[in-house]
């Protein structure tokens, strides 16, 4: 009986998901956007352990906020989560021109050079704004793009985002296993390389100090740069006030030792990309999509790979 209420439960999920985005594909753009609203919203009154959980990411990324800029910033985190669930699942049916025109790049001349080179670029992001939208752009530019990507439960659910982000036209790869292998691969044949890296995971990660605490960040980005020689550019994606807007910041290639140990190289260059990460979050905390308990002292941390995946 359990089994099948689970199977019931993984199809209802999955189910859940296509409507969604069946739904906001066939929605007119403003409404649905209005939509994302009224999720954030809702999310937000009724989901009050993540809203501590986000206040206290917010206060770490901007202690210098009033008490009503984090009650904003936490409301924003919600609103702006919902929007990116949105227009990800508006993007297939959208145009390249829709894409372009109000997507706006700041040092992007990084990238241009580094597929240049002919090594492949890895992008450091964190979780932030629509980074989704950018990859479908890179796409449309002609770059080779492959995203790794966190395996979900139920294995459907993770097949059906599969499915959308290839008909966007990236090359998704899992996490696990033959992950290294994968990326290698695409850098040698000269991909852009996108890697999420603001959560460790795994729980193997990188120690390091993040916003002035300390906790572990994934040392792939680094290890994979030493392993192919190619450049981490750290990158944000940030919603803007504009209808469909997007910006994004490429940040100049992070410098990493190569002159001591392997370890004591990885570890160095990953705390140098951690304070990337805090540049590119601290600059709008109300994006952050950091849901997840994320430090040693945050409620819940010594759980945080119990129960089912989440994108």
């Amino acid at each position: 009986m359990a089994t099948f209420r689970n199977a019931a439960s993984d199809a209802f999920t999955v189910g859940s998901y296509r409507l969604a985005s069946l739904l906001a594909q066939v929605t007119p753009g403003p409404m649905a956007h209005a939509t994302a609203r009224m999720i954030g919203f809702t999310a937000a009154a009724s989901l009050q352990s993540r809203r501590a959980l986000i206040e206290r990411h917010i206060r770490r990324a901007r202690p210098d906020f009033t008490s009503s800029q984090v009650r904003r910033a936490v409301q924003g985190a919600f609103d702006s989560y919902a929007r990116y669930y949105v227009e990800s699942f508006r993007l297939p049916s959208l145009s390249s021109r829709t894409v372009a025109k109000t997507f706006t790049l700041e040092g992007f001349h990084r990238v241009e050079e580094g597929i240049a080179a002919g090594s492949g670029v890895i992008l450091a992001l964190p979780h932030l704004g629509g980074w989704e939208w950018a990859g479908r752009w890179l796409c449309d530019q002609g770059y080779q793009c492959t995203v790794v990507v966190e395996a979900l439960e139920p294995p459907e659910l993770f097949e059906w985002f599969t499915d959308l982000r290839s008909e966007l036209g990236m090359n998704v790869v899992p996490l696990g296993p033959g992950v290294a292998t994968a990326v290698l691969k695409a850098l040698r044949d000269n991909h852009v390389v996108c890697l999420l890296c603001d959560r460790d995971l795994q729980g193997d990660g990188i120690p390091v100090t993040f916003f002035g605490e300390e906790t572990t960040l994934p040392a792939g980005p680094v290890t994979l740069a030493l392993r192919s020689g190619s450049p981490v550019l750290p990158v944000g994606v940030y919603f803007t006030d504009r209808y469909n807007g997007h910006h994004a910041i490429v940040r100049p290639s992070l410098a990493i030792p190569t002159d001591g140990r392997l370890r004591e190289n990885v570890a160095a260059g990953t705390q140098a990309l951690a304070k990337e990460l805090e540049l590119l979050i601290a600059r709008a905390p109300e994006q952050w999509h950091m849901f997840q308990p994320n430090w040693p002292s945050d409620p819940g941390y010594s759980d945080r790979f119990a129960g089912n995946s989440k994108t």
